[in-house]
């Protein structure tokens, strides 16, 4: 099949799995995956152009480290500095050696072993951030601790290129030949250290004059982001032609990884170190959003050629050993990671995200296969097994997100390992959940001199609260309990301001049917959850971001030239029709989605509005309210 071809079959596939995949809950990863598993093995589509493809498509992972550079200021990647080496090495240390030590244990040599600690020892960047950016894991612990250990790996992909080569030399003097031909020891000599076995521009150079010319390289790039890069771009953004722009931005992540692909380095730890360069330059979001679409594509196609690489003979001949191994492997690291995560302070949730996020093996794998083949450390008779059990890793890796996201993460958040405070005095109204709103909501009732029980699950912000004097209680709110030692069965009013929507509307029910007195006043998301939750039992339901919004807009009218009366009556006249709409709407609308009814109803308010604004807009002037002072006569603002 030729290139275009296969392209468009590429696409398709993508077109139709990853859409599917996102509604059923699965992820884009999976998608992908399966996208691929269907036009590979399943269908036989496509075949023989897949590693040429994924070899292509691995640019992907090295553009999604640009992006994270970006997204890290040198300020902030030295306070991660403890976690780098702490976390991130151990991790790569204590996976490499047990993985070796297995090995071993099956027999197979001791420099084999070695390598294969140290390739599998290496996790997922691409499927990992792919997958927290999507779920909105990164800024949890357990997402900050992912990336720390991904970094980590990345840089520990140098030193292991390095190794490599010192691994074969070992099996060829010791009369061990690694399960390869010993004659491809001499290539190895030459690649000494650099990556993908290719020679590189600093071969004829001693040792010390390598690492000096690669800490020149690195000092160079540092350098020319703060002194030249910015410049260029600023030159070029004068243009105003945003195609020249986004050319330039790809001619940068391009050049950077042809450049230390010369010199032997990771192509994306390279981009990496000029996306911290750049991550406080004026240029960021531009770039960011260039690079965007690109990395999200080839990525993509990275995952498809994964699932279509898959063989399924090789599969079937030893599904049983092959599926073992796979779920050894990351059982193995999972339990490091586990036990590193314990030690470094993450608990519950965010232990479980760090331990299973990471067990599965990397696409670097891919790489260092080849070059330790090359080098005759590893022979086919391994290798081939070894790469199927690495793709099924990171085959079941969505899995494992979806497992700690269906099951344990709302587990963990319920047995955490701090238990519950005693609530040694109950107040009259009781607040649920204290995020943005809740917060406020407690602020403005307990400084009017009420007596408020907040009930949360972030110990931080419980803590926080209660140094400043509320009574603020650690647990989950949603615990029958809880409630009834927060004394709900007394309490005036009760407070639902949960983040979480479903939980939220579980919690209304519950309350509304337990304790039938207490008023229950909640938030809502948007319109259609203010329904919800009237119909499980709440007396007011106000939709969150519904009067700041209002403010906005009425900011927005004066600041492009409204007089001050003329917005702020307009936003009284949106206020008031849109809350006449909530009650018309009510009864057209329904739990199983949006009938037509609903949608004609909608058009006839929309309509009725743009009639109010448009006779608003002509008598404003004749009216005057408390505190306002209209517009004269003859008043030519907008």
């Amino acid at each position: 099949m030729d290139l275009l071809a296969a392209g468009f079959v590429y696409l398709v596939a993508a077109v139709i799995a990853v859409p599917l995949a996102k509604r059923l809950g699965l992820g884009s990863v999976l998608g992908y995956l399966i996208a691929g598993v269907v036009i590979g093995p399943v269908l036989g589509v496509v075949g023989g152009e897949t590693v040429d493809i994924q070899h292509f498509a691995e640019f992907g992972v090295v553009m999604m480290l640009f992006l994270v550079g970006l997204e890290l200021q040198p300020a902030m990647l030295w306070r991660m500095r403890a976690q780098l080496l702490g976390l991130g090495g151990m991790q790569v240390l204590g996976s490499a050696v047990l993985i070796a030590a297995a090995a071993l244990v099956f027999g197979v040599a001791w420099q084999a072993s070695l390598a294969l600690g140290m390739i599998l020892a290496l996790s997922s960047t691409a499927i990992v951030l792919q997958t927290l950016g999507e779920k909105g894991l990164m800024p949890t612990a357990g997402g900050k601790g992912s990336f720390s250990v991904l970094l980590t790996q990345d840089i520990a992909v140098i030193p292991m290129l390095a190794l490599m080569p010192l691994l074969a030399v070992n099996a060829v003097a010791g009369g061990h030949d690694g399960h390869g031909d010993s004659g491809h020891g001499a290539p190895a000599a030459d690649a000494h250290g650099h990556g993908h076995g290719a020679p590189t521009l600093f071969d004829t150079l001693p040792d010390w004059a390598q690492a000096v010319a690669v800490l020149l390289i690195i000092g160079g790039i540092i350098v020319a982001g703060r002194t030249v890069i910015r410049p260029v771009f600023r030159f070029i953004a004068e243009a105003r032609l945003r195609e020249i722009f986004t050319a330039a931005a790809l001619m940068l992540v391009i050049g950077i990884a042809l450049l230390m692909n010369y010199v032997g380095l990771s192509p994306a730890l390279g981009t990496f170190l000029a996306g911290v360069v750049l991550s406080d330059s004026e240029y960021r979001h531009e770039l960011e959003s260039d690079i965007e679409p690109f990395k999200g594509l080839l990525l993509g196609l990275f995952f498809i050629t994964v699932g279509a690489g898959i063989d399924f003979q090789l599969l079937l001949s030893n599904p049983v050993g092959l599926v073992g191994l796979a779920l050894g492997l990351m059982a193995l690291k999972a339990g490091v990671l586990y036990v590193l995560g314990t030690g470094f302070g993450l608990r519950g949730a965010d232990r479980w995200l760090f331990s299973l996020g990471l067990a599965q093996a990397g696409e670097f794998a891919f790489v260092l296969f080849g070059f330790a083949a090359g080098a005759g450390i590893l022979g086919a008779e391994v290798i081939k097994p070894m790469t199927l059990v690495v793709a099924l890793t990171m085959l079941l890796t969505p899995l494992l997100f979806i497992l700690y996201e269906k099951v344990l993460a709302p587990r963990a958040v319920r047995t955490e390992d701090r238990a519950a405070d005693e609530i040694d005095e109950a107040g009259s109204i009781v607040v649920a959940g204290i995020g943005r709103v809740g917060q406020i909501i407690t602020r403005m009732l307990v400084t009017n001199g009420h007596k408020v029980t907040v009930l949360d699950h972030d110990p931080e912000t419980i803590e926080n609260l209660s140094r400043i004097g509320f009574r603020a209680y650690y647990g989950d709110a949603t615990r029958p309990d809880l409630l009834h030692s927060a004394g709900l069965e007394d309490a005036k009013l009760f407070i639902a301001a949960l983040d979480d929507r479903e939980k939220q509307t579980e919690l209304v029910h519950h309350v509304a049917k337990t304790y039938p007195q207490v008023t229950i006043h909640a938030r809502a998301h948007d319109r259609h959850h203010v329904y919800e939750l009237e119909r499980a039992g709440a007396h007011l339901a106000q939709r969150e971001t519904f009067e700041g919004a209002l403010a906005m807009g009425r900011d927005a009218m004066t600041a492009i030239g409204y007089h001050p009366f003329r917005a702020e009556a307009a936003s009284r006249t949106f206020r008031n029709h849109d809350r006449e709409a909530l009650d018309g709407l009510r009864e057209s609308w329904n739990e199983g989605g949006v009938s037509k009814s609903y949608i004609d109803a909608m058009r006839a308010h929309s309509q009725t509005l743009f009639e109010l604004m448009k006779a608003d807009r002509h008598d404003t002037h004749d009216r005057s309210e408390r505190g306002w002072t209209p517009p004269p006569k003859g008043d030519a603002s907008l």
